[in-house]
């Protein structure tokens, strides 16, 4: 394909946004009815509004988190499942980016590719590749006042895929969830699905409506927890009060139940844990062998997996699941022959290993023509990177709902510019006290977590350098906390 340069966009944007998925079109909202007088943009690689609820089609996709708290606190979630399908909160998303009025302000097709700041002319310039009608490829420039990252903390381009002894001899097809075949047809046939995560709960009762069978294959358990499919308070409540009151009101019930149970599993693990297993043993009965729901990790040192109404339990219950506790010798022609000397039949082999992880999708970032480093920064408040001006970076819980945290972050951000048009500045940057010690920015042992730690900025261990996963906490620190804190600085 040729190249060739373009211009655009001559006039600096206010804010440049990056990624038109659920934080990204919940910010441009927000700067909408906030900053009405600001321009942005929002450059989106894909053809389509969603970002990750457009990205995965594999069978069951659906929110991990209660749609009452993973929607806006602005847009009452009216859908009747709590547990909702990812076509359906894509399909939300897109109403959203029409009522805003964002829609219009996306740039689809854009890949942004590098971001350089310029503390001279207090901006940034923001390099992007474009696809043309004509298959050309055209290098485009923005330049912008703030730079507001949406692309979550995921590589689009490749999932987490180990290399397992031996694959080329299997006669079977082998499948990633990130790149579901459209055309895969698993009608009669014999799956395994090789993972224990959110991914995989989700797919094995989906994937045992067509197919003849379907194995999770997994290194050890994760921690399953059934979830009612509808909230029957948000219903009764939609009964008797206004959408927006029952939503809100729903929301913040599930927001401190979520933070109450997340409490009593960190402060009582083992009390905890046995009552999880507890009900997962009277949701598949005595004829399941519990060591395959029983991890060997303290509750919440990795994500909990919520299945909507115990479906997951109900296929193993009912003879069309299974799931096996080993690890993998090598595939064979017809499945995977375990260490155990076990072989699992198969005809499909789905490998939901997990995600790579990657910083704001891979995007190269300069300060002052200085190389800028993701892992070798620290993050303020989960919002800002030290040393890097009038930049924000939205990343989510891992505890709850990823929407709270992007809504706290696209509100700072508001208020940030308007605190610094009251007051005439230009540049925000914070700067690191070179006393605060490093920690790490997540503290989770899930693999992914693990695999990407060089990628993630640091935490530090003390305010406002720490990561809280703590939505109470953070809405007091970030919505109603000084901006001019002393370690944010202005010029």
């Amino acid at each position: 394909m040729q190249k060739q340069q373009q211009a655009f966009e001559p006039v600096p944007l206010d804010v440049l946004i990056i990624g038109a998925g659920l934080s990204g079109i919940g910010a441009a909202h927000q700067l909408s009815s906030q900053c009405p007088d600001k321009r942005y943009l929002i450059l989106e690689r894909r053809q389509a509004i969603g970002g990750t609820w457009d990205l995965f089609r594999y069978p069951g996709i659906r929110s991990d988190s209660d749609m009452y708290t993973l929607s806006y606190s602005f847009k009452p979630w009216a859908n009747a499942k709590a547990i909702a399908d990812g076509p359906d909160i894509k399909k939300y998303i897109e109403e959203m980016a029409e009522e805003s009025g964002a829609v219009h302000n996306i740039r689809f097709q854009r890949k942004v590719v590098s971001a350089s700041w310029s503390s001279d002319k207090a901006r940034w310039t923001v390099q992007a590749v474009a696809t043309d009608a004509d298959g050309k490829e055209v290098e485009e420039t923005y330049e912008a006042r703030f730079l507001l990252s949406c692309s979550g903390y995921y590589s689009y381009d490749e999932g987490y895929r180990p290399r397992f002894p031996n694959e080329e001899s299997f006669g079977g097809q082998i499948v990633h969830p990130q790149f579901w075949p459209e055309d895969l047809d698993y009608r009669g046939k014999r799956v395994v699905v090789i993972g224990s995560g959110a991914t995989a709960v989700t797919l094995v009762p989906a994937m045992t409506e067509q197919a003849a069978h379907v194995t999770m294959l997994q290194r050890s358990p994760s921690y399953v927890v059934a979830r009612p499919l509808r909230d029957g308070l948000a219903h009764s409540l939609q009964k008797w009060l206004p959408l927006p009151a029952a939503h809100g009101l729903t929301r913040w019930k599930n927001v401190l139940l979520t933070s109450f149970f997340y409490r009593m599993a960190r402060n009582r693990p083992e009390q905890f844990k046995e009552r999880v297993l507890h009900m997962v043993q009277t949701q598949i009965g005595n004829n399941v062998d519990m060591k395959h729901f029983t991890p060997s990790y303290k509750p919440w040192d990795q994500r909990l997996c919520a299945v909507p109404d115990g479906d997951l339990f109900h296929a193993v219950r009912a003879g069309q699941a299974s799931v096996v506790t080993d690890t993998i010798d090598s595939f064979t022609e017809n499945g995977i022959r375990l260490s155990s000397g076990e072989e699992l039949p198969a005809d499909i082999i789905v490998t939901a290993t997990g995600l790579k992880l990657n910083a704001m999708g891979d995007v190269s970032v300069s300060v002052d023509g200085q190389p800028m480093a993701f892992g070798e920064r620290m993050s303020y408040k989960g919002m800002m990177l030290s040393d890097v001006p009038n930049m924000l970076v939205t990343f989510g819980y891992t505890n709850a709902s990823w929407t709270l945290k992007a809504e706290l972050t696209a509100n700072y951000t508001c208020r940030l510019l308007r605190y610094m048009d009251r007051n005439d500045f230009r540049i925000a940057v914070v700067r690191r006290d070179a006393s605060v010690q490093e920690q790490p920015f997540l503290d989770f042992s899930s693999g992914y977590v693990q695999r990407g730690a060089s990628v993630l900025p640091k935490q530090g261990d003390r305010a406002p350098w720490q990561v809280h996963q703590n939505y109470l906490k953070d809405k007091l620190i970030i919505q109603y906390g000084r901006i001019d804190d002393g370690v944010m600085q202005f010029q």
